[in-house]
């Protein structure tokens, strides 16, 4: 039952300020949505081809940190191996463009499907641990799948990876190919947090909120932990898979060595950064993932992890529930400021 229903049934109609303010603050964030959307479709024809580049692994990140998300922030669970997932959908695009000369545009429902029943498969220890049990479980599938896709060299091609052509611009476009590749992860991000947003606004999400709240509160009104757990992981690995796709088609190369450990682990830091149950979370989360470690490089070249490190402490000292939840203190600050003006 919903808020204004819970008033009407208390106390007959409800405020006209009560009943308008949800439909205000949805238009307030479709109008927000379509500005920062705007200066998307902007900004690749205003910036040179590296920082272009650079805005083009911002949506990777950001579709990556989505499933993260999805797992972390909305199903309570944790994962450090989420760049097993990311790999998983990088090679199976790889794989069919490389053996198979697959269309590039083909490899995504198939890396997603890919994902989608790894995550499902790993989903099934979520069932009976947590914590830090399951941290452990999926820190162990990171660090065993670089030492894994090494082995099948015919396949994965061995720790020299395979090479790829990129994908062109088609004539009709008029684009560079840098642009044209931004539009593409530009396309596939905002189709991800469209599905994420129908996702957690389902049944499915009300599930997956009452499990991360109370489990055992969920499990009486009828949730069956077990399943949406696995469904948890699963979606979230879907996320990461197709996110790992775009990878391969933005780099055109695909090494064992692309994904160590430490991409699982700032997979983590970033959604935790960026604001854990938030939509704009994986956004600013993949803008810190993006471009902090390069300013840490260029404070410290000796040491760029220390800095790295210190920053994300700083942060969290600063917005405890990241830089979404900073960002709403911020405008609320400024609503209160405006009014009193």
């Amino acid at each position: 039952m919903s808020e204004s229903t819970q008033v009407t049934s208390r106390a007959g109609a409800p405020p006209r300020g009560q009943a308008q303010a949800p439909g205000r603050r949805v238009r307030r964030q479709r109008i927000v949505a379509g500005v920062l959307l705007a200066a998307a479709i902007y900004a690749p024809f205003q910036l040179v081809p590296f920082h272009v580049f650079q805005l083009t692994m911002v949506l990777v990140y950001a579709v990556a940190l989505l499933g993260l998300n999805v797992l972390v922030g909305h199903a309570g669970q944790i994962s450090l191996g989420h760049g097993a997932f990311f790999a998983a959908g990088a090679y199976a695009a790889a794989i069919m463009m490389f053996h198979w000369e697959l269309p590039y545009l083909a490899t995504l429902p198939v890396a997603a499907v890919v994902a989608f029943l790894l995550g499902l498969v790993l989903g099934v220890p979520a069932m009976r641990l947590r914590g830090l049990y399951l941290a452990l479980v999926t820190l162990a599938i990171a660090i065993f799948l670089v030492p894994l896709l090494k082995r099948f060299e015919e396949v994965t091609g061995g720790s020299m990876g395979l090479s790829l052509a990129k994908p062109a611009p088609p004539a009709w476009s008029g684009l560079a190919e840098d642009q044209w590749l931004y539009f593409l992860a530009l396309a596939v991000a905002v189709a991800a947090f469209l599905l994420a947003a129908g996702l957690l606004r389902s049944r499915v999400g009300r599930a997956l909120h009452a499990v991360r709240d109370n489990e055992i509160a969920a499990e009486v009104m009828g949730v069956r932990l077990s399943y949406y757990k696995t469904l948890a992981f699963a979606w979230s690995a879907m996320f990461a898979g197709v996110a790992g796709c775009v990878y391969t088609w933005v780099i055109g190369f695909v090494s064992p060595d692309s994904f160590p450990v430490t991409l699982s682990i700032t997979l983590l830091a970033g959604i935790v950064v960026g604001g854990l149950g938030s939509l704009s979370g994986p956004v600013l989360g993949a803008l810190f993932v993006m471009f902090v470690p390069s300013l840490s490089q260029d404070i410290n070249e000796a040491a760029p992890g220390v800095i790295f490190g210190l920053l994300i402490i700083a942060v969290m000292y600063v917005a405890p529930t990241g830089l979404a939840g900073l960002a709403g203190r911020a405008a609320n600050s400024l609503k209160k400021t405006l009014r009193k003006g």
